[in-house]
């Protein structure tokens, strides 16, 4: 049986990966958040590891606060760089498979073509610097059986997302600002984890590889938010926004699609649409 550690298991993707684990009987959940386990602590987290006999680390932790990341540049270091060291020697000493969970963020934004895994990364945020340097430790560590999975976008009826603050200021306006000059690809954090658990038993790389991972289609934020409130049937005048409308503390890609053919070629899976998955969620909300 497959022993496996969730980490970040209250998060969007764990909190999905919870769902689905009663479907898996072969495999054998650990589920953990950084109170339970703290995972920059090597001795900790690899005394978890043996004791629970764990055999593949699914590692959804990260400090996602992007704008507030700027300022908590310490807090953010640990969760998306020191933390995704660790789990890397950890997966080497111990001989067990590791999926990490990284970002679009990677990328600073100025293709206009979809990225592909080998594309330079220019991140343009401390959120994103932080998680490039968890994947520059983990690449420079090379565990055998362990992948990077960049995705974009995440939403999710767990957890707080772009899905469910539309439908929250809906509730609470008649009009809504919402931007049309960043591009990408919205993502269901519960297609993300079919994923993750349908390409465990196909693991078996003798090199660290990346891949990349979104549901099919390209949109702005504001289509997006259009098809949040056609789908949902709801009455509200949107208004397309700019980037410079809207100032954050944290600077976003204004293009982040992804492209997915080595993560479809390599392990034979199908992406949905991301309006019929985002038509999914919807029901679940």
């Amino acid at each position: 049986m497959n022993n496996i550690l969730v980490t970040g298991s209250n998060g969007q993707l764990g909190s999905e990966l919870r769902v689905l684990a009663q479907k898996y009987p072969a495999y054998n959940f650990h589920f953990t958040d950084y109170k339970a386990l703290d995972i920059t602590n090597h001795s900790a987290v690899k005394a978890f590891v043996k004791e629970a006999h764990i055999s593949v680390i699914i590692n959804c932790a990260a400090y996602t606060a992007v704008d507030k990341a700027e300022t908590d540049i310490e807090m953010s270091t640990k969760l998306n760089h020191l933390a995704v060291e660790n789990f890397g020697k950890i997966a080497k000493e111990s001989n067990i498979q590791l999926i990490h969970i990284s970002t679009d963020y990677v990328f600073d934004g100025t293709n206009h073509i979809p990225y592909t895994e080998n594309d330079k990364t220019n991140p343009q945020s401390v959120y994103g610097s932080t998680k490039l340097a968890g994947e520059k430790a983990l690449q420079q560590i090379n565990p055998a059986n362990s992948i990077i999975i960049r995705t974009s976008w995440v939403y999710s009826s767990f957890g707080n997302n772009f899905v469910k603050t539309m439908l929250r200021l809906a509730n609470e306006r008649t009009e809504l600002g919402v931007i049309l000059d960043q591009i990408g690809t919205p993502t269901y954090a519960r297609d993300l984890a079919k994923v993750l658990l349908e390409i465990i038993p196909k693991l078996n790389t003798k090199t660290l590889e990346v891949y990349h991972f979104s549901n099919k289609g390209v949109c702005s934020w504001y289509d997006f938010a259009k098809a949040i409130f056609d789908l949902k049937e709801i009455d509200i005048q949107v208004n397309a926004i700019e980037t410079s409308q809207y100032p954050t503390a944290a600077k976003r890609p204004f293009y982040s699609v992804l492209n997915k053919n080595k993560i479809e070629d390599t392990f034979q899976i199908e992406i949905a649409h991301w309006r019929d998955s985002l038509k999914e969620c919807l029901q679940k909300l």
